[in-house]
């Protein structure tokens, strides 16, 4: 049962009845009369059981981005006003979340939630209150039903708007644009006669011989390729660089670089650990975005370190064939010296290793505060951090690792930048 905002209203008129008769018998007789009204308005208010409902299933819906569920509300034999919360947990981004509701007898309607997740993974719902009012509008039966429902939400995909310009640069490498180009690949495409400007060295003098024209070899990027995603989710990916952890921003970054793979003809393995695989999945085409999102749903930063030979194992048991193995992990000198180096030999022996990292740019803006003894300070500490990540970048590129360290914000288009690079130099 629960009272409505009339109840205290009609206890205040009380006090009229108290100034016309001053006597402890005219407060208790009207508090009994109150009482006697709110019980018959809830025994006269239509019982919530009588009401069927439904929910139909959310889906998904990425961060950042609104999704909807449905709920449909059929009314018993009686007409019913009705007020109905529709409870999810507070991650989910519920907004009007409460709906007044008015139906006939045996009419249905359906309301619908606005979600706007604020975190990955599956967000559920908790519960539907419906609270049915009595004809006085003085009291309500209400219940709360578990009606079940949940919603997926996946990784953000803000860099999505790179993906249209970095395409059409892969279709001027793969000669598929309206203006062919020879592509810088070394996977033979076809024949054509020669023209002025053209390479000496790709012609085909055995089919010259055949013609009566000189030809020349056309060639294009490789396709079929593999490209091994490894996502870092230790400690170090939990660390907040702006406004988000670096673990959203890598995730970001490995999103576009599959989409770009897929739409590449190109093979997309993830990966993701720190202790122990926490992901794994393998996809192609264009359902790369789709199985990448599902895999890193659930992934959360977990406050250990990072077991990289055991990684390492986990992107050899996918085959000795060759790969662009991309390790999405923090540039951090310590955890990099002593987990990572150990076992990026076993790697850059079969796999061409790029390693992407993404940059505080606190550090750039505090090396230059001069303003007191304070800042002094502070700059001579982001100095020295900075020059140990360049160190240790450094070391890492005399092993024959690629080393990509960018901000946020620009991870994603310079990792899909130097996978064209790589692929339009033929070094996948």
């Amino acid at each position: 049962m629960a009272i409505t905002g009339r109840t205290p209203l009609l206890l205040a008129l009380g006090l009229v009845a108290v100034l016309v008769r001053p006597e402890p018998s005219t407060v208790w007789l009207w508090l009994a009369v109150v009482g006697a009204l709110v019980l018959l308005d809830v025994a006269l208010a239509p019982s919530p059981r009588t009401l069927r409902l439904e929910r139909d299933r959310p889906g998904r819906v990425r961060l950042g981005e609104a999704g909807e569920t449905r709920v449909r509300l059929t009314a018993g034999p009686r007409r019913v006003r009705l007020l109905v919360r529709d409870g999810w947990q507070p991650s989910a981004g519920a907004g009007q979340d409460r709906h007044r509701v008015r139906l006939g007898p045996h009419e249905s309607t359906v309301l619908t939630t606005t979600l706007r997740p604020t975190r990955r993974g599956d967000r559920r719902a908790v519960g539907l209150t419906v609270r049915s009012a009595g004809p006085l509008g003085l009291a309500a039966r209400q219940r709360t039903a578990t009606l079940a429902g949940s919603v997926r939400a996946l990784p953000a995909f803000g860099s999505r708007r790179h993906l249209p310009s970095r395409l059409a640069r892969l279709r001027d490498l793969d000669g598929r644009s309206a203006v062919r180009v020879r592509g810088q690949g070394t996977e033979f495409d076809s024949l054509r006669e020669y023209v002025r400007g053209d390479d000496v060295r790709s012609i085909d003098w055995r089919a010259s011989a055949r013609n009566r024209s000189v030809v020349v070899r056309t060639w294009q990027p490789e396709r079929d390729r593999r490209v091994v995603l490894v996502l870092d989710t230790s400690r170090t990916s939990a660390a907040r660089v702006g406004d988000v952890p670096r673990l959203d921003a890598a995730m970001d970054a490995a999103l576009l670089l599959g989409a770009l793979a897929g739409r590449a003809g190109d093979r997309v393995d993830l990966v993701a650990g720190d202790r122990r695989v926490r992901a794994r999945t393998r996809a192609g085409g264009t359902a790369v975005v789709g199985a990448l999102s599902e895999a890193m749903a659930d992934l959360e930063p977990v406050l250990a370190e990072a077991d990289w030979s055991g990684l390492a194992s986990a992107v050899q048991a996918l085959g000795r064939h060759r790969a662009l193995v991309v390790l999405l992990t923090p540039l951090e000198p310590a955890a990099v010296e002593e987990s990572l180096l150990p076992v990026l030999p076993a790697l850059t022996a079969h796999h061409r290793v790029l390693l992407a990292s993404v940059r505080d740019p606190e550090l750039a803006a505090l090396r230059t505060r001069r303003d007191d003894a304070a800042a002094v300070y502070g700059a001579a500490a982001a100095e020295q951090t900075l020059a140990r990540r360049a160190a240790t970048a450094s070391l890492l590129e005399r092993l024959g690792v690629d080393v990509l360290d960018a901000d946020a914000d620009h991870l994603a288009p310079a990792l899909a930048d130097r996978y064209l690079a790589l692929k339009a130099a033929g070094r996948l």
